[in-house]
C-alpha cells in the first residue's frame, strides 16, 4: 500500500527530520515538498544525503490551493505560521501539525500517541504535543493517572539541545554564543507550558495551578533531558512499578532503573522514563528523556500518521538509536 505524503517547511529541522524518516518508511511515499526560502530548490541541493529516489523532486512554494493529490500531510511550520493555511487544506487530506497551532484546539486530536493512541485512530487532524511536553508528560503520566503526585505541586527543569530553537538564523543560538554556554529561556511563560498544564490535569482530574516549568538551552544538537519535581510519598519501586504496568504495552517508552541521558534516544523515537523517591521527604523526582527531533518532533509525527492511516505505529521507526 502506497500514502501519499508532502511535507510543509521541509527545510527546518523538524521537516529535515520528518524527510529522513519517509524516506525509509515501507508505505510513505513522499510526492510533495514545500517551503518559503528553498522553494525552487531540489531536495538534493537541501538534503545532499537524501535517497537517489528522492533527489529530483523539486521543493515548492507553500500553497494550499496547489497541493498535488495528498493522503497525508505534515506541517513543520514556526508556531503562529500554520493555523490560516492548513484551514484552506482539503478536508480529505490528513495533517498532523509538528507546530504549535492547534495543540488542544477543537477539532484537532491531541496527539500524545504513548497515552492516547486510541483517541488519534482514525482521526484527520491531530496535533503533535511540543517536545518539552513529550519529555515531561511520558514521565508524569503514570505518576498522575495513579493518584502518585500532587498534580498543583511540580517543579520542571528541561535542558535542551540547540536544535530545539530551529533553523531560524538568530545570532544568539550560533555556536559562538551556544558553546560553553547554559541559558535558561522562556521563564513564567513558555510556549509549552499551557499544553503541559492541561494534560496534566486531564490525567490527573486535578489543578496544574502550582506549576512551574524552566527550560535550558545546553550546547549539544539534539536532546531533552527533564528532571520534574513532585510531592508524593511513593517509593522509587512504586514509581517504578506503575511506569511499567502504564507502559506495557507501548512499544516507545523505556522505563529504565537508573537515570536516563540524551544519547540513549539520539535519532529515535523512544522516550526514556525513570524515578527517584524519598517518601520521608515527601519527594518524587521523575526523569523523562527524548530526542528533541525525534519523540519531540518528526518521530511522533509519524507515529502519529501511522495511527491515523490504521498501520502499525511503529512502522518506519524501529531504528536503533545512534551511537555513541
Amino acid at each position: 500500500m502506497s500514502i501519499r505524503v508532502g511535507i510543509v517547511g521541509i527545510s527546518g529541522f523538524g521537516g529535515g527530520e520528518a524527510l529522513r524518516l519517509i524516506a525509509s518508511h515501507p508505505s510513505f511515499e513522499l510526492v510533495y515538498a514545500a517551503g518559503d526560502s528553498s522553494a525552487g530548490s531540489r531536495l538534493v541541493d537541501r538534503f545532499p544525503g537524501v535517497p537517489t529516489k528522492l533527489a529530483g523532486l523539486v521543493i515548492e512554494k507553500w500553497e494550499p490551493a496547489t497541493l498535488p493529490k495528498l493522503d497525508v500531510l505534515f506541517a513543520s511550520l514556526p508556531t503562529g505560521a500554520s493555523a490560516d493555511a492548513l484551514a484552506r487544506v482539503p478536508k480529505d487530506v490528513k495533517i498532523v501539525d509538528i507546530g504549535g497551532d492547534h495543540r488542544y484546539v477543537e477539532g484537532w486530536a491531541y496527539g500524545l500517541a504513548d497515552i492516547w493512541p486510541a483517541e488519534i485512530e482514525g482521526r484527520t487532524r491531530v496535533a503533535n504535543p511540543g517536545c518539552f511536553p513529550a519529555a515531561t508528560l511520558n514521565a508524569l503520566a503514570p505518576l498522575l493517572v495513579n493518584k502518585l503526585i500532587e498534580p498543583g505541586n511540580i517543579v520542571i527543569d528541561v535542558k535542551t539541545g540547540i536544535s530545539g530553537a530551529g533553523r531560524g538564523g538568530d545570532s544568539k543560538f550560533g555556536y559562538a554564543e551556544s558553546n560553553e554556554n547554559l541559558v535558561p529561556y522562556g521563564l513564567l511563560k513558555h510556549v509549552h507550558m499551557p499544553e503541559i498544564a492541561k494534560t496534566i490535569e486531564r490525567l490527573s482530574g486535578g489543578s496544574a495551578a502550582g506549576l512551574v516549568f524552566t527550560p535550558h538551552l545546553v550546547p549539544m544538537t539534539r536532546g531533552i533531558l527533564a528532571t520534574i519535581y513532585c510531592r508524593g510519598r511513593a517509593t522509587t519501586d512504586e514509581c517504578l512499578d506503575a511506569a511499567r504496568r502504564f507502559y506495557a504495552e507501548r512499544a516507545f517508552v523505556r522505563v529504565t532503573n537508573k537515570p536516563p541521558q540524551t544519547k540513549w534516544a539520539t535519532g529515535s523515537n523512544l522516550a526514556f522514563v525513570s524515578y527517584a523517591a524519598d517518601p520521608e521527604r515527601d519527594l518524587i523526582i521523575a526523569m523523562g528523556v527524548v530526542d528533541n527531533l525525534g519523540k519531540g518532533a518528526a518521530g511522533q509525527a509519524l507515529q502519529n500518521a501511522n495511527l491515523i492511516c490504521g498501520l502499525p505505529e511503529s512502522t518506519g521507526l524501529d531504528g536503533a538509536p545512534v551511537w555513541p
